[in-house]
């Protein structure tokens, strides 16, 4: 938990989605002293929206003491990349190569810290809701695209960058979902198959105009429990927890965890077999995984604390 204390810096949090960019100031994640949304649109705009208000906020306030940045990716979270804090070939329009760190480092003139969405809400969870006390689990958010932040033996974990299973390969019965996928990629991957934007796209309507009778939600059941799957002969988890617009639908859980024992037909971990509706949940932060945990690597940032394990540090 973050420090309360009145005269602790102010910690300046940005969740950067693919849809909106949500803005915290607070001391601690108890108290949020000022919050704001902005629209996801051309860099120019956004940013220097989300600079103002940072500015503006902070001058009615105090001065600031750090940022935590968790950004939609894909985004170079590698401390040790010469590309650090940029995002990378990204599907979203306009925003590939935009170097959010150094933006935000050099106007707001102030330490930041930068991870992806995924693992800032994995570490929220960790800390504050639904992971408390689970050392080996796997957030995963399934929005505008899919991504995962995967938490092992109590610390995040990255190869190089961060994991990619969004664009894990599906298997796809054709004459069932005719529909190619969305990614510009990959096609039929997982993202190109399940996010928002492939739902809208393959029915002609906005998910949250389907209702839950519709049959998109026993397809989209179906992807996502292959998902779960994978990651659990992958990582095998204690609880995998998924956030999300799509995951609003709360309808999907059960349908999920029938599937997901199908799949696994008697093999996998105790925790899975065993308690699916405590394998597979929702976060209990709801949609303030991502926020929180921009201000908890805001603190890290300031004290100074790794969040996650890379290749030689994860062996030694």
């Amino acid at each position: 938990m973050l420090n309360g204390a009145q005269n602790a810096p102010l910690l300046a949090g940005l969740e950067a989605g693919g849809t909106k960019f949500n803005c915290v100031l607070a001391r601690d994640t108890n108290t949020i002293l000022a919050r704001a949304r902005f629209p996801t649109e051309k860099p120019e705009r956004t940013l220097a929206e989300v600079l103002a208000f940072f500015r503006e906020e902070s001058a009615r306030l105090d001065p600031l003491g750090a940022m935590g940045i968790a950004s939609f990716g894909p985004v170079d979270n590698n401390p040790a990349s010469r590309d650090y804090g940029r995002i990378l070939n990204t599907p979203k329009r306009d925003w590939s190569q935009v170097d959010l760190m150094s933006w935000f480092r050099e106007n707001l003139g102030i330490p930041v810290r930068l991870d992806t969405d995924v693992n800032g809400a994995a570490l929220a969870e960790q800390r504050l809701g639904a992971a408390r006390g689970i050392d080996n689990f796997v957030y995963v958010t399934v929005g505008t695209g899919i991504g995962a932040g995967i938490v092992m033996s109590g610390q995040l974990i990255n190869g190089f960058t961060h994991t990619e299973i969004g664009h894990m390969r599906m298997s796809r019965d054709k004459e069932r979902d005719p529909f190619p996928g969305c990614c510009p990629f990959h096609g039929d991957c997982l993202e190109g198959l399940a996010c928002g934007p492939a739902l809208e796209q393959r029915w002609q309507r906005p998910g949250a105009e389907l209702p839950q009778s519709h049959p998109a939600w026993e397809l989209q059941a179906d992807y996502l429990a292959q998902m779960c799957t994978n990651l659990t002969f992958c990582y095998m988890p204690e609880r995998i927890i998924l956030g999300g617009g799509v995951m609003q639908n709360d309808f999907l859980f059960p349908m999920i965890r029938e599937r997901v024992q199908q799949l696994l037909n008697g093999y996998g971990p105790p925790a899975a077999l065993a308690n699916p509706d405590a394998y597979i949940v929702p976060p209990a932060l709801g949609g303030e995984s991502g926020q929180m945990g921009a201000l908890l690597l805001a603190q890290q940032q300031l004290e100074g604390n790794p969040t996650v394990v890379r290749g030689a540090q994860a062996a030694g």
